[in-house]
């Protein structure tokens, strides 16, 4: 998630940082989505690359804030 976090300021130009908290007693110490439901019922596969799939998705926000 920090990797992302980090990917995500530098894409947005931000200056923010990350702040290390510690974890809910709760919380899974690694995730591992399976998509194997997703694939056999929609015959879908993820096809867009992060880095790609993020500059879309920063773009489309920057462009609602705008319209505001």
């Amino acid at each position: 998630m920090r990797e992302l976090a980090d990917l995500v300021i530098e894409k947005v130009g931000s200056t923010a940082g990350t702040t290390l908290a510690p974890l809910p007693s709760d919380d899974p110490r690694q995730r591992q989505p399976d998509i194997t439901l997703a694939r056999k019922l929609m015959d879908w596969e993820p096809r867009v690359p992060l880095s790609e799939g993020l500059d879309k998705t920063i773009a489309y926000f920057r462009d609602l804030l705008k319209a505001e």
